[in-house]
């Protein structure tokens, strides 16, 4: 099983000073956290995409192309690439730069974009908001053949005899399908053959058994080979040595980070019970010293059949100190456990 870390570049404000992080100190502390991540040998490091105030990137790709030049063997993937509101064609042109900047190290993670804010920035109607993505990741999976192409949708200009350029290491990319729990995205991704990345960051990890197996079934009944099924989940991770300090380091951060995503959804102010219970062992987030983790990781593996896992370490923007301390403590003492 590969392990990795995920982020998505939270800015958070400095709970002692008050004063808020730049998007400058974040992209180039993260670009160190990259760096060490590679250092200790963890597989995979993610980025994700976002267009709010509180995260710092926007494009994962220029973030990873920037990664590329500092690291030798991890693989670079986004996590995810909002398709819906992207061009296909200008995606999969930025990420086989990047593939070819790091050596065919890179991949792609889609999906249809929990935050919703790069469709009114990208001149997008939520009304089409599956319709984009489904029409969108058949121009991807075409172009990802690497020949000349001619395509017609409804909401994109067509294609005739249209060949993409730069094309990738092998003449292919890696791509894999993010969800958030909606059957249909899952049975989509099963269908068409495709890794699965389940972003597991509420309820329980049990709640999501049923979801993967239907996942397995439906990637098996449309004649895929099940020795190429790979199924990954994607978590809120807060490690430290002892594991005993982690509500009193993290906590502040991640509930104050929980709070200002709610005020848009109407959720309630997160407390330090929730925080609590859902980092008990079938809880949503991974959470204790890194023997804890390793149990909890491999509790999750034996349950869903794993073939990766990313941890999401930097929800709430906690201080980079403390996110190149978990990112040790991951390479050099979980990974090990449950490879």
């Amino acid at each position: 099983m590969e392990i990795g870390i995920g982020m998505f570049g939270d800015m958070a404000t400095n709970l002692t000073t008050g004063e808020p992080m730049t998007a400058q100190k974040r992209l180039n502390e993260l670009l160190e956290q990259i760096k060490l991540a590679d250092q200790v040998g963890l597989d995979v490091y993610s980025i994700g995409e976002h267009h709010r105030p509180d995260y710092a990137v926007s494009s994962p790709e220029i973030v990873l192309a920037a990664a590329a030049s500092i690291t030798k063997n991890i693989k670079l993937s986004s996590g995810v690439s909002v398709l819906s509101s992207a061009d296909p064609v200008k995606l999969y042109q930025d990420f086989s730069t990047v593939d070819l900047i790091s050596n065919g190290r890179a991949e792609i993670t889609l999906g249809r974009g929990s935050f919703i804010e790069s469709f009114p920035l990208f001149g997008y109607s939520l009304d089409n908001y599956d319709k984009l993505f489904s029409e969108k990741l058949d121009l991807m999976l075409k172009l990802n053949e690497n020949k000349p192409l001619t395509w017609k949708g409804e909401l994109r200009a067509p294609l005739y005899k249209q060949e993409v350029w730069p094309h990738p290491v092998d003449n292919h990319l890696d791509m894999w399908i993010a969800v958030g729990g909606t059957p249909t995205s899952v049975e989509r991704a099963a269908r068409l053959g495709l890794p699965l990345m389940v972003a597991i960051i509420g309820g329980s990890l049990s709640q999501f058994k049923q979801l993967i197996q239907y996942y397995k079934d439906t990637y098996i009944l449309n004649g895929h080979d099940p020795k190429k099924m790979q199924i990954g989940i994607h978590s809120h991770t807060f490690i430290t040595e002892t594991g005993k300090d982690i509500e009193e380091k993290f906590f502040p951060y991640y509930g104050a980070q929980m709070d200002r995503i709610g005020k848009d959804r109407g959720w309630r102010p997160y407390t330090e019970g929730q925080f609590h219970y859902s980092s008990t062992k079938d809880g949503a987030i991974f959470a204790g010293d890194p023997n804890e983790m390793a149990d909890k990781i491999l509790y999750a593996k034996e349950m869903f059949g794993l073939t990766r896992f990313l941890a999401q370490i930097d929800v709430g923007g906690a201080p980079h100190k403390d996110l190149m301390n978990m990112i040790e403590l991951i390479g050099d003492k979980v990974a090990p456990q449950v490879r």
